[in-house]
């Protein structure tokens, strides 16, 4: 994995006092970095590789997206909106269970459309049908083989409700079907991808002459320094020309990969048997994931040594804590810190629980070191949610 130094790239030169706190600052620079990484194993392999909108949706990046990434993958009709309307290109959508209602729409706004299950897609296959324009239908399948490390991620744990069954796929469930979808890492290299697929092969291979394309989902760390590319690459160029399919990608992660930053505020330093701060950083309403997965955000210029601080949010849930860390010197009310690598599925999972504001948006080069406020928000923003 990427080292902290790694992490922190050139926001170590950031002055954080310049933006609002709390903010979330995205170095365009480092996202243009990801990109032409993605774009050259797109090109090196000729696989389709696009932005998942599910860990990465900041528009405002947009046309920089679109100079290296053909589209996007949607997870529902409001990023498949997001999707055809800020982004272009292509556009794939899937989802556990579409709903009646907004079914037609996906269709009008994608170019496929992925069904969770047979019985998904036997049901909305005439509206599929019926569409002014081309769309072609994807089945997810579930390869029933474990390679995410936590279980709380693994789309292929017991009882699972992503994805048909391996073991459940018969030429009637594929009737229809253009192409197969498999999802099964997590924030991992090559190596799980080519296991997944040494799992699957022998499985699909009959069906491979009647389909036009293979999805490999997200979960690949592409764009990480020790991903091995040069085997990714190697890998579709032989799948491509021994199955006569189009490969897409669904890296997310990977393109904001290392790119921001969540700034905050150190607002109060109790002591309750050891040394507490309070920052008007969240982690259940700015970083979920802390609570969720759970893990310890790497904090820009965290210690080996020094006081040991346990930081925490403003909230009144009792967990809201963020981790312990290592602070040197001592951490002092009203400083800033800044946790690395927040671009990704932090910006995207906030909320406003307590009230708690949601951070602001900015925009920053760090080769010429413009800044640009993309968005604060308000009350309203908070008031609006609420009946």
């Amino acid at each position: 994995m990427q080292t902290q130094a790694g992490a922190a790239g050139a926001f170590s030169d950031l002055d954080l006092s310049r933006v609002p706190s709390p903010c979330f600052v995205v170095d365009e620079v480092a996202v243009e970095r990801n990109l032409a990484i993605l774009k050259d194993v797109a090109d090196q392999s000729g696989a389709h590789v696009l932005l998942a909108l599910k860990a990465f949706s900041m528009f405002a990046l947009a046309p920089l997206i679109r100079r290296y990434l053909p589209g996007c993958c949607a997870s529902g009709l409001y990023e498949a909106r997001l999707a055809r309307r800020e982004f272009g290109g292509e556009v794939v959508t899937y989802s556990a269970a579409f709903k009646p209602g907004d079914i037609d729409e996906v269709i009008a706004l994608s170019d496929h459309v992925i069904f969770n299950s047979p019985a998904q897609k036997d049901r909305f296959l005439p509206n599929v049908k019926a569409a002014s324009h081309p769309v072609q239908v994807g089945l997810r399948i579930n390869p029933e083989f474990s390679q995410a490390p936590v279980p709380k991620y693994d789309p292929c744990a017991p009882h699972s409700r992503l994805g048909t069954p391996i073991s459940q796929l018969t030429p009637e469930a594929l009737s229809g079907v253009d192409g197969l979808h498999f999802h099964t890492l997590c924030e991992q290299g090559f190596a799980p991808l080519a296991r997944t697929w040494a799992a699957v092969e022998d499985q699909i291979t009959p069906y491979l002459s009647g389909l036009k394309w293979l999805n490999f989902g997200g979960g690949h760390h592409i764009t990480r320094t020790d991903y091995d590319r040069v085997a990714l690459v190697a890998f579709i160029k032989d799948l491509r020309a021994r199955t006569g399919l189009e490969i897409h990608l669904e890296p997310g992660e990977a393109v904001a990969l290392d790119t921001g930053i969540l700034v905050g505020e150190v607002l109060d330093l109790p002591h309750n048997g050891m040394n507490l701060a309070i920052t008007d950083i969240s982690a259940t309403c700015h970083m979920p994931d802390v609570i969720e997965a759970p893990y310890r955000p790497a904090l820009m210029g965290q210690a080996d040594a020094g006081t040991l601080y346990r930081l925490g949010g403003p909230s009144c849930l009792a967990g809201d804590v963020i981790g312990d860390y290592h602070i040197a010197p001592d951490l002092k009310i009203g400083q800033r810190i800044a946790f690395l690598d927040q671009a990704h599925y932090s910006m995207v999972k906030t909320n406003t629980f307590n009230g708690v504001a949601l951070p602001a948006i900015a925009l920053w080069n760090s080769q010429t070191d413009a800044l640009k406020m993309i968005r604060e928000f308000s009350y309203d923003d908070f008031a609006n949610r609420l009946s």
